[in-house]
């Protein structure tokens, strides 16, 4: 069963994660993010959403082998691929970037100093992982899957901290 993203609450958090045609890092990125939220219990409401910035697989599910490496940890990846769209600038808060080619792009779209100011390296919240690229998996064996579901979920978890202590201020 898929968990709905779109809450309407005034004063939410809404993140949008970001990769190239939203089939494997951005839409687990979601799904993880989303996931923990509701597993902690997150304190406040937040929209998460992903897409690519092509739209070769716009309305498709995320890669059947994400969903699997995703489905081994209890987690279900259901979101459907769409591309980037300018108006993201202003409707969400983050917007992460899985890797520094696709933050240069979105840094080349985005018009407006509070634009840029909402991109970030989705690792940038990481312990681990902290401000590395999480690897396209796309062309690797399942360890490449696997190893992408354990930089997300550190990545994750670094977030959900990172906002735990901004609705703290």
């Amino acid at each position: 069963m898929c968990s709905g993203c779109a809450i309407n609450v005034i004063n939410m958090t809404s993140i949008l994660f970001v990769c190239l045609g939203n089939i494997c890092r951005s839409p687990c990125a979601e799904g993880v993010l989303l996931h923990m939220a509701k597993s902690s219990k997150f304190p406040s409401d937040i929209h998460v959403e992903s897409c690519g910035l092509g739209d070769w697989h716009q309305g498709n599910l995320p890669d059947e082998r994400m969903r699997r490496a995703a489905e081994a940890r209890g987690i279900v990846l259901c979101s459907r691929a769409q591309p980037f769209n300018p108006d993201f600038f202003e409707t969400f808060d983050y917007i992460l970037a899985v890797d520094h080619s696709v933050m240069y792009e979105l840094h080349r779209w985005a018009k407006k100093p509070q634009h840029k100011a909402k991109i970030h390296l989705a690792t940038d919240f990481s312990r681990t992982y902290k401000d590395q690229e999480i690897p396209d998996p796309y062309y690797s064996d399942q360890g490449g899957f696997d190893l992408v579901m354990d930089m997300i979920e550190d990545a994750c978890e670094g977030l959900l901290e990172h906002l735990k202590k901004q609705g703290e201020e």
